[in-house]
Formats: C-alpha cells, structure tokens, sequence
C-alpha cells in the first residue's frame, strides 16, 4: 500500500523558512532500504512505500519537522536517482504539514549547489549540508563554501550538519560568528551543549541549534525561551517518548517545574546507555548507519534495512548494543503511547 500522493499540480511557493519556523520536535529519518541494499549491483534500493509510511506516521504523530539525509540517512552511498526518488516521496507526502529538509552532502559546492536546487523543485522547504570534507576545511573555507550555496539558492532555508567526525571540521566559535551572517543560515544539527552559550552569543541567537533529544532538557534549562526545538533519530524508533518531551519541557517553561521533563530525559537517556560502543562517540561514528538502523528495526515502529556498501560490516557485539538500545526505546515508545 503506497502512503504517498502527488501534488505536482498543487505546490505553492511559500516564503523561506526563518529561525522562528524552527520549533519544537525534529525526526531526522533513515532512508529505508529494500532487502538487496547491501549489494553493490543493486541500483534501486530506496523503500519508497515505507518511506511514505513512516513520514505519514511521523506527522501524524506530532512531529514538527523531518530532517532527512544525513548519515545515517546514508547521504553518501546512495545514487543520485535514489536520493531524487526518495527526496520526491518525503515531499509528496508530508504535503507542507510539516517543513521537511534533504540531505545534499556533498564532496564539492557545485554538486551540493546542483542537488539544493533538485530538492527545492521537488517541495522541499530547505536542506541540511556539511561542508566538502574530502579536503579537511579550515575556517574561511567552510564559511566561503556555505556563503556559496545561500547565494546559488537564495530561497532554499540552511540547516548546518554539525557533526565533526562526519566532516573533519570542529564548527568553531568563530564559524559560528561569520555563517550566522548568512540570512539562508537559519539552524543547526548540533551535538553536545558545552559550548552552547558562547555559540549562542556568536551567532546572535540567528541559528536555531537543534540539540539531539537528550540534551534538550539541558539546553532549554540554559535559554528557555531561544532553546526550543530538538533533533531526534529515536522518533522513528517510536515517536512518543520526544513527543512527549517537548510538551513536558513546553510546560515547565510555563510552570518552572522541570521535576517530569528532566525524568524523561534521564529514562530517554538509559536508551543511549548500549548504543555507543566502548561508550565513544568515535568509534559509534565509525559504524553509525550500521547501528541506528539496527537499533530501529529492533525497536520495531519502521523497518530501516539493511545498509548499503561500504558500511555493511559492523562487530556484532556493537550490533547488539544498538538492538538492546532499541528494545529500549521501543518499551519506552509502548509507555508513552499506550499501547
């Protein structure tokens, strides 16, 4: 059964999306995979039935935003025509409910520039990139390189893919200061909140940093009132334990009692306690896709699939980790939802 629709005929161009659109709960999804992902002959390995299924479920479940291509979304082994399709799917089916971004990653700013201006001509709303890592980028480089993309795709919205394993770039205060600049430049994929204030400063308050779903209790006790959205790859593990979060911290906003939000972050944060292997997010990085999509299908709301090559071989008791992680998240989910 197809969860998608075409609204080729029915798009409307809406503004660019600014700080103030990003709010509340962001999924970011795997892209699921069809049973001969692994081989290298494969050439169509996008499940675009489930694709559907799982943003449709998402939205209905309360999400505010998908974010979409990212590593584990495995932005760097899929062909072009398989990120069109999948892209084209995500779009079609949230249908503007939601603001939804892709992933366009690439190795060089013309590619990412040509990739943008596809996801925008499908609906998307905006796109998620890291900066060309082949070369590690130093500052002015990272800078000049997202400067770049706004200027080619004025109307697409940014979200900066933090993650300085995947790019061989620290994200540094002072990049923070220059790309806040950029009007396109609106939030951030973002780990850790040890250096959140200092980066707020810099920038301003203009990128809305989305903490990982663990640390958002963190964050918004540090700047409840600019600390309020969230990125989470446990939704598609089962959505309601984040949505859940965001109302508990949403409350205690108002109430000041943060007794129930902190409570749910520390059984959240239980869920994490076998997914990163030997406790570092070093070595979880190195065999991430393997591991989250693990740790979802052992969680049971979506079927992720296998990954696809390069990234199939992972030690099986890292694989085991990442499938406890899921059972954890999954009774969690049941909690929530109750069901």
């Amino acid at each position: 059964m197809e969860f998608y629709v075409s609204f080729e005929d029915q798009q409307v161009k809406q503004p660019r999306l600014t700080v103030e659109d990003i709010q509340g709960c962001w999924a970011i999804v795997p892209t699921p995979s069809l049973a001969n992902a692994s081989d290298y002959r494969a050439e169509h390995t996008v499940d675009l039935a489930e694709t559907g299924r799982i943003v449709d479920g998402l939205i209905a479940a309360g999400v505010d935003g998908i974010l979409s291509l990212g590593s584990l979304g495995e932005c760097a082994t899929l062909t072009w025509n398989e990120k069109h399709d999948f892209m084209r799917v995500v779009a079609e089916t949230a249908r503007g409910r939601v603001p939804v971004f892709g992933g366009t990653s690439s190795l060089s700013t013309r590619e990412t520039v040509r990739q943008t201006r596809a996801a925008l001509e499908l609906g998307l709303d905006g796109v998620m990139i890291g900066p060309p890592m082949w070369c590690a980028p130093d500052v002015p480089t990272a800078v000049q390189f997202y400067r770049d993309v706004a200027e080619a795709c004025p109307e697409s919205a940014i979200c900066v893919y933090a993650n300085h394993e995947a790019f061989k770039f620290e994200f540094p205060r002072t990049f923070w200061a220059q790309v806040a600049e950029i009007p396109q430049v609106i939030t951030a994929k973002y780990l850790g909140v040890g250096a959140l204030v200092p980066d707020l400063n810099l920038s301003q308050k203009k990128i809305r940093f989305l903490p990982i779903d663990v640390d958002y209790y963190a964050a918004a006790r540090i700047d409840p009132d600019f600390c309020t959205a969230f990125w989470t790859s446990g939704a598609v593990c089962g959505p309601a334990p984040v949505i859940r979060l965001r109302d508990a911290v949403a409350i205690a906003r108002q109430s000041g009692d943060w007794t129930t939000a902190k409570r749910l972050t520390d059984t959240i944060g239980r869920t994490y306690q076998t997914l990163f292997p030997n406790g570092s997010f070093k070595d979880f990085s190195m065999y991430n896709i393997g591991l989250e999509k693990a740790r979802m299908d052992a969680a049971g709301w979506m079927k992720a699939g296998p990954c696809r090559p390069p990234y199939t071989l992972i030690p099986e008791a890292y694989l085991e980790g990442a499938r406890e992680s899921g059972r954890r998240w999954s009774a969690l989910h049941r909690e929530h939802s109750g069901a």
